[in-house]
């Protein structure tokens, strides 16, 4: 293998404060490679593909965190629901229903994260701060007992723009410490905002973050 997975892991985690966890993004890369990651004491990985991550599951160490980081269809859940640790593109109330079955089926409380949509591209799914703030004062969500919401997720625009990028952050650490004062006051387990990736989680983590997914850095190029 010509990239050096556990140098460039090394580097990365020597840029992050003991705050900050690392959510190594390991979708289109091959097993060998998170093996090499393991190996660094590295648990907590990504993917967002249900199919890739099932075959993944199978074959790697069972003590491996995995994060669901892209967009689930509701007919996905069943197949992730025994293993997951966290479901971090949470966008709507129907999914958040689907989880919560799945996980009842398996005796489990499944950890999510809501999902914003502050980036400008159409593409990108999630929870406008609008939608977000009317999906928590609804209240279905309370009623949900396999489920855990533990604080927000957000992608930046994917631009050289820094401060527009820092602006998009800044308003994703400003909603979750409204959220956090509003609904989860008394609820420990609602503290983390998953926003930064490979190029901008030093931005990201002025503005809060403590939880980066980072792949390209550690991995290389993908391999679709």
């Amino acid at each position: 293998m010509d990239y050096d997975v556990r140098k460039h892991l090394i580097e990365v985690r020597n840029t992050l404060p003991e705050h900050v966890r690392l959510v190594a993004i390991s979708k289109y890369h091959p097993v060998e490679c998170i093996e090499i990651a393991y190996k660094e004491g590295q648990r907590v990985f990504g993917e967002s593909h249900e199919q890739e991550l099932s075959r993944k599951y199978e074959c790697l160490p069972k003590d491996i965190e995995w994060h669901f980081i892209g967009h689930l269809q509701t007919n996905k859940v069943k197949y992730i629901a025994p293993y997951i640790s966290m479901i971090e593109s949470v966008d709507s109330l129907k999914l958040l229903k689907e989880i919560n079955k799945h996980a009842e089926k398996h005796g489990r409380v499944i950890d999510v994260l809501l999902e914003l949509h502050i980036a400008e591209e159409a593409t990108k799914f999630g929870f406008t701060p609008d939608a977000c703030r009317k999906f928590l004062d609804d209240g279905e969500w309370r009623d949900l007992r396999n489920v855990r919401i533990c604080g927000l997720m957000a992608m930046a625009s994917f631009v050289d723009d820094n401060e527009r990028i820092r602006s998009e952050f800044s308003v994703a650490e400003a909603l979750f410490h409204e959220i956090k004062e509003k609904y989860f006051a008394a609820d420990d387990a609602f503290c983390e905002r998953s926003w930064g990736m490979s190029d901008d989680y030093m931005i990201a983590m002025e503005c809060g973050s403590t939880m980066v997914r980072i792949g390209t850095t550690i991995f290389g190029p993908r391999v679709y």
